[in-house]
């Protein structure tokens, strides 16, 4: 089976590591993989590693050949560029091509979005909410749940040390997201004003970067908070999952919360918002606890309970490692395995 991966993000952010873990899988499982890829993003040095056939792509008007595609039995699109990518290839050289859709915003109703989505053979979300959100929009199109599967990171020791030392008898706290809007740092902040209050003990550290920074760093100020620090983007994940005791993640809205899998891998309590795909992966006070978007007290509270219930504690990390099995990477690319081959049948028998 050879399959055409397309991924043109300049950057090299969750999306981009998830398609990395799905190719390196359909490597060992004897797959024959071509990817075409921003020559921006670090996401190219990752699969010159690997044994791709790569094209280099910086638009996705670029680097139509028939050459590429000549034998690949589908194009699998992982973000919004490449969409268009697979459409004019499909177009001019007959290869069907599938998209995954990562995101829970409702689909544009723009005329190429449209055609794009439409002369698809297939689409993916990643959660119901995505899912639901893609059937808004193209009803009439086969659509599919396939969950993307956590990415694992290396731990250093000395770099765990550091952070223990760091927070020395405070209850840590992290939350790992870019500081956007939707990403609900306002409502962390307002439950650490709460937490102040309740528990001197208990520390959020804020794991990101972006445009939010400014303003929450501001509203950190006002309220004279001694309990949260902004530490910016990390590129050691592993080691913060090792050292923290606790992952928050408030979002108003979200595809998946693939940062909460990953934190389960790492056996970490998890608390959610009810929000996107994130009930995909929390069953509430089972693998995590679920409070509402945007209620800073019900998240103060559940960082209060989680930090001063040990035996809840340890039943949401059992839970959490249960919950995995079905987002294991193994599992997920069996999933696309058995889309790819719909697709390669259908077309012998038309």
């Amino acid at each position: 089976m050879h399959i055409c991966h397309v991924n043109l993000a300049s950057g090299f952010s969750g999306g981009e590591r998830q398609t990395l873990q799905l190719i390196t899988r359909q490597l060992k499982e004897g797959y024959k993989l071509t990817v075409v890829a921003n020559p921006k993003s670090p996401f190219v040095d990752e699969i010159k590693k690997l044994n791709c056939k790569l094209i280099l792509a910086s638009h996705f008007s670029k680097q139509h050949k028939k050459t590429i595609t000549a034998d690949c039995d589908v194009i699998h699109v992982h973000e919004g560029r490449a969409i268009y990518w697979a459409l004019i290839q499909s177009k001019r050289f007959n290869v069907p091509y599938i998209v995954t859709r990562r995101i829970d915003n409702p689909l544009k109703n723009k005329w190429l979005s449209n055609l794009a989505y439409s002369n698809a053979t297939a689409l993916i979300g990643l959660s119901n909410e995505i899912v639901d959100k893609i059937k808004e929009r193209h009803p009439n199109q086969v659509t599919y749940k396939i969950p993307s599967s956590p990415v694992s990171y290396s731990v250093e020791q000395d770099n765990v040390d550091t952070i223990w030392r760091r927070f020395s008898n405070q209850f840590l706290v992290i939350q790992a997201a870019n500081l956007l809007h939707h990403k609900g740092h306002e409502t962390t902040i307002e439950a650490a004003k709460l937490l102040q209050e309740m528990d001197s003990n208990i520390h959020i550290a804020l794991l990101g970067d972006g445009s939010e920074r400014e303003k929450l760093e501001s509203l950190v100020k006002d309220y004279d908070l001694h309990n949260v620090s902004f530490l910016g983007k990390q590129n050691r994940m592993g080691d913060w999952f090792a050292a923290a005791d606790l992952l928050i993640h408030p979002s108003y809205s979200e595809g998946l919360g693939s940062v909460i899998l990953e934190a389960m891998g790492a056996k970490l309590p998890v608390i959610g918002s009810n929000a996107g795909g994130i009930p995909d992966i929390i069953d509430d006070q089972e693998s995590g606890l679920l409070v509402e978007a945007k209620d800073a007290q019900a998240l103060a509270d559940a960082i209060y309970q989680v930090a001063t219930d040990k035996p809840l504690r340890n039943k949401l990390i059992i839970g959490g490692q249960e919950k995995l099995a079905m987002f294991d990477i193994k599992y997920t690319s069996s999933l696309y395995r058995d889309v790819y081959q719909t697709i390669i049948d259908g077309r012998k028998t038309s």
